[in-house]
């Protein structure tokens, strides 16, 4: 699972396995390690208590809570992506993003492909702009 935060949106980006364990099992997680035993986990979970998508940090874990209905119809389909909006106390807006990962157009050296979707570009013979 890859996560890009920027500002105040929250992205992540699932491989087919990671796809199929949240449908399978409703929760995926991810960590990266810091100097000092310490550590920034990241967790995916799908509930059937969520009526829509929600985000929640708490000490170093971030949590992106879906709609289990909602992540069975894309688990389960062509769909490419999960949005939400949350709004935050000061009035702004928290924008969260899940997506199923692509395949690159073009072959990059080191990375490993192979459980990434099909790019739709890349069935229609699409060349990378």
């Amino acid at each position: 699972m890859k996560l890009r935060i920027r500002d105040n949106s929250v992205r992540l980006r699932l491989e087919r396995s990671e796809v199929e364990q949240l449908r399978d099992k409703g929760l995926i997680s991810a960590h990266t390690n810091f100097p000092g035993g310490r550590q920034f986990k990241y967790v995916l979970e799908s509930s059937p208590a969520s009526v829509k998508p929600g985000a929640f940090l708490s000490e170093s874990v971030m949590t992106v809570r879906l709609p289990e209905s909602t992540v069975l119809g894309w688990a389960n389909s062509e769909q490419v992506a999960i949005t939400g909006e949350l709004l935050l106390d000061e009035g702004d807006m928290l924008r969260i993003l899940v997506e199923k990962d692509f395949a690159c157009l073009a072959p990059r050296d080191g990375e490993d492909e192979a459980d990434m979707f099909p790019h739709p570009a890349a069935e229609q013979g699409a060349e990378q702009v």
